[in-house]
């Protein structure tokens, strides 16, 4: 049987090695992957890493090779740490200049020889716009873009007259959360703020959970804060991830107590800078607005009283003119009256000295006259009264009884009552008949209805 043609390992990696050279020996390529599998040995400066491609659709891995980085490499990568401040590790998505190398002890490999920071810088920029727009598009109700600007629930609160009650979430071992309390306690107004701490964690998009959780705290403490001030240090723009995370700006952009961001950076904004009430820069910026919002208050109570102190005056003044006014009006008036009613007396007690005799000597001619008319009437009264008695006396004798039955007239008497109707008289009825000279006893034979005319005129 014939020997089979057989070579050694080596001489077959060798071949390998020659052929890969051959091709991509002088050959670099820049190459965008996701970090996996990443360690670093500090002791010879050496960073091992897969570079993997996944399907977007199903997280299938589409590509996966070993990479290392070393000398230069090593430099390029803590240059890239320090310009995006996101750490080289695991899961995070990095556009990489690579060289393609073959070694028959280590095999296929990329070495990283750089790394472009624009890259990630560009996609935290574009995760970051993609996070805006959801938030606008998924809660029309609370969260809008009015020219350009974002316009929330939480940043359409009005703020308070005074900003007192104050809920902080921050980190306790932040030197800027101590930044911000020394500010407020040694302000050169005297202020006194009421401050309650939700201490979290503030850095790393994996905590945004925990501080969603103080933010409920706050809502559900029942205490009637007139704002929550959220603080943050300085630090890389990655450190300030948990401010963009979507879940967490929801909750800011319809919390209901104005929310005001100390978050301490100065080339950018988060998210939740735009989704809050009021944003500055740094948490002593933040200790600064709470300061003078509360002054602005003051000044205008301040304003209000130096304008009622100079309004008094004024009006104290005009009622003093007026009142100086009045009483020269009262003096010379009164003493006018004076004049006059001591004109007035004066000939009154005239008037009281001579109307007197005027008047008794008037009366002593109206007693005379009224005296002479008495006397002159006296007699005509007596007259005229004399003649009026004649005449009564002349109708008396005329209408006496004894003159009527003188002219033919008689009485009819009933038992001695004068009868005048004829009603009570019967056939039979004795009658006492009184004439001029003679009274006649009778009875009544009959009875004769008269109508009584014949005597009419």
């Amino acid at each position: 049987m014939a020997a089979i043609p057989a070579i050694k390992l080596s001489e077959l990696t060798r071949q390998i090695q020659e052929t890969i050279h051959g091709v991509f020996g002088s050959k670099t390529f820049w190459v965008i992957a996701d970090i996996t599998n990443y360690t670093y040995k500090p002791q010879s400066n050496f960073h091992y890493f897969e570079l993997v491609e996944k399907d977007k659709s199903s997280a299938k891995i589409l590509a996966k090779i070993g990479g290392r980085a070393w000398g230069n490499a090593s430099v390029n990568i803590s240059n890239f740490e320090k310009a995006t401040g996101q750490q080289f590790k695991n899961d995070i998505n990095v556009l990489i200049q690579v060289a393609v190398q073959y070694n028959p002890s280590f095999g296929l490999q990329l070495n990283l020889l750089d790394i472009d920071t624009t890259f990630t810088l560009g996609r935290f920029e574009q995760q970051r716009k993609e996070t805006l727009d959801r938030l606008v598009r998924d809660n029309p109700s609370f969260i809008r873009v009015v020219d350009g600007q974002y316009r929330t629930r939480n940043n359409e609160l009005p703020l308070n007259r005074v900003l007192q009650q104050i809920a902080v979430i921050s980190s306790d071992t932040s030197a800027g959360y101590h930044d911000f309390k020394h500010t407020l306690e040694n302000n050169t107004f005297g202020y006194h703020f009421d401050v309650d701490d939700y201490f979290a964690l503030v850095q790393g998009e994996g905590n945004a959970g925990q501080f969603l959780t103080k933010l409920i705290q706050v809502f559900g403490s029942g205490k009637q804060y007139d704002a929550l001030v959220i603080i943050r240090g300085g630090g890389a723009q990655t450190d300030f991830l948990i401010f963009d995370n979507y879940e967490l700006n929801r909750a800011i952009a319809k919390f209901p107590i104005p929310v005001i961001t100390g978050i301490g950076h100065q080339k950018n904004e988060t998210i939740a800078d735009l989704m809050a009430h009021t944003s500055t820069k740094t948490p002593t910026k933040a200790a600064e607005m709470l300061i003078a919002h509360n002054r602005n208050f003051e000044e205008a109570v301040l304003s209000v009283q130096q304008h009622l102190v100079i309004r008094t005056f004024q009006m104290m003044n005009q009622h003093k003119e007026l009142l100086t006014r009045l009483n020269q009006t009262i003096i010379n008036s009164s003493k006018n009256l004076l004049h006059e009613k001591h004109r007035d007396i004066l000939n009154l007690s005239g008037m009281v000295l001579t109307n007197p005799k005027i008047m008794i000597s008037n009366k002593r001619k109206d007693l005379k006259n009224l005296l002479e008319n008495f006397k002159s009437f006296n007699r005509m009264y007596f007259a005229n009264h004399s003649r009026y008695i004649g005449h009564f006396e002349s109708v008396v004798r005329m209408m006496s009884p004894q003159n009527i039955l003188n002219k033919g007239f008689a009485i009819v008497k009933i038992n001695g009552q004068i009868v005048n109707n004829a009603d009570a008289i019967e056939p039979g009825t004795e009658l006492t008949i009184a004439l001029s000279s003679a009274e006649i006893n009778t009875k009544v034979l009959a009875k004769i209805s008269r109508n009584g005319k014949e005597f009419e005129l």
